[in-house]
């Protein structure tokens, strides 16, 4: 499968706090905002084939790209729970944007013959793949520019949502916005899926982290979201989630350097971790 317009899907959201990719070349260092549009390419990699066998089947793309002088950037995530897979995200302005994008690499033949070449090496260490096109929900998110460049974890959770229960899952969601506001560091970007797994009901929540050690003080967060909530907001939490929640998931990806095309910004910011020396 082509990584021209069949892009990207992720596996997951979350309600924790989190951050997204801009796709474009920004201030280094800078802080950026979530792309209106994400597109996640998810690949399922057999048993045995993860890590470094991976990692160079992956490098054909990102050579393919660099020659190219691609403008379509992107950055790989290898899973730390769940099945071995490895997620690969694109930002986007608009599915305007996103069709543009597509169109000015398929123009470009030796691209194409090189991403070709790539699909097929890439195939043999996979077992499954797929991809879902995602929608920024702003009103869903807290405080989610952050400085992408230097993270290196996210947490994704995956909400579905039950019909005709839309309007509980947003009362829920302005009662977690309510409490985490009390909480400085507490910051996140939520997704609404629009093609794909249960378009319309799946919402995913990205959370970024700079390094490991944030996800044990975001056990303190918990302790203080729920002082925020206090006992009948909790109540009324978990009353809304038996009825508006069908399902949920929660899993943790770190970033790889190694399958990444990511934008010269961020380079710039950490070229040790995005452009490190063989």
């Amino acid at each position: 499968m082509k990584r021209t317009m069949n892009l990207i899907l992720g596996s997951s959201l979350l309600l924790a706090g989190t951050c997204m990719l801009a796709a474009q070349d920004k201030a280094a260092g800078a802080m950026m905002s979530p792309p209106k549009v994400l597109v996640i390419y998810r690949e399922f990699v057999k048993p045995g084939k993860s890590g470094s066998v991976h990692e160079k089947a992956e490098s054909a793309f990102v050579q393919a790209y660099t020659h190219a002088k691609s403008p379509n950037h992107y950055f790989a995530l290898d899973s730390q729970s769940g099945k071995s897979r490895s997620l690969f995200l694109y930002g986007y302005d608009s599915f305007d944007a996103w069709e543009k994008a597509g169109k000015a690499s398929e123009k470009d033949a030796t691209f194409s013959a090189a991403n070709d070449r790539a699909s097929i090496a890439d195939g043999d260490v996979l077992s499954d793949a797929d991809s879902t096109v995602m929608g920024y929900r702003e009103d869903q998110s807290l405080r989610p520019n952050v400085d992408i460049a230097h993270m290196r974890y996210f947490e994704i959770s995956l909400f579905t949502v039950r019909p005709g229960h839309a309007k509980q899952w947003d009362d829920l969601v302005k009662l977690v916005l309510a409490a985490y506001d009390k909480i400085p560091d507490a910051h996140w970007a939520t997704y609404e899926v629009m093609y794909s797994q249960n378009p319309g009901h799946t919402y995913a929540v990205f959370t970024a982290r700079k390094a490991a050690s944030e996800i044990d003080q975001s056990f303190t967060d918990d302790k203080k979201f729920a002082e925020a909530m206090g006992e009948d907001g909790m109540k009324k939490l978990s009353e809304l989630e038996g009825s508006a929640i069908e399902s949920s998931q929660t899993n943790l990806f770190r970033f790889n350097p190694k399958m990444s095309y990511p934008a010269d910004a961020w380079v710039q910011a950490d070229p040790e971790f995005w452009k490190p020396k063989p």
